[in-house]
């Protein structure tokens, strides 16, 4: 299996408005599937909890670093990262929430934008 994604998969995740997530248990088994909002930013693909750190998809991703993701049709096993919350890619990664989701409000919008968001970030990347 390729360690990163396809030009179709990243337009086909890009384009979905949601996206659905599982970490893996210690065991080895994904945990049910939750849907979240996902974006695509250049060659790569991050999700933000909207709800902080304590929130349990995020809380139980960011522990088990790996799980499996659905999303426009496409479904994969990934990894999870972390980035760091100085980092100058989440200038790009708000514009992309912005572009994609700001019909939604900007209330909804504006707990995955930002500086406190950064630290609610994960790289989703193909496993």
């Amino acid at each position: 299996m390729s360690s990163t994604w396809t030009d179709e998969e990243l337009s086909r995740i890009g384009g979905a408005t949601e996206l659905q997530v599982a970490s893996r248990r210690p065991d080895g088994t994904l945990r049910p599937y939750v849907t979240i909002w996902g974006v695509r930013s250049g060659p790569d693909v991050y999700i933000r909890s909207a709800y902080g750190p304590q929130n349990g998809w995020f809380r139980r991703a960011s522990e088990s670093e790996s799980g499996r993701i659905r999303a426009g049709g496409i479904e994969r096993d990934v990894t999870f990262a972390q980035l760091d919350g100085g980092s100058p890619v989440h200038r790009d990664i708000d514009a992309a929430y912005h572009a994609k989701y700001d019909s939604y409000g900007p209330k909804i919008v504006g707990s995955i934008v930002g500086p406190a968001a950064a630290a609610v970030t994960l790289q989703v990347l193909p496993g």
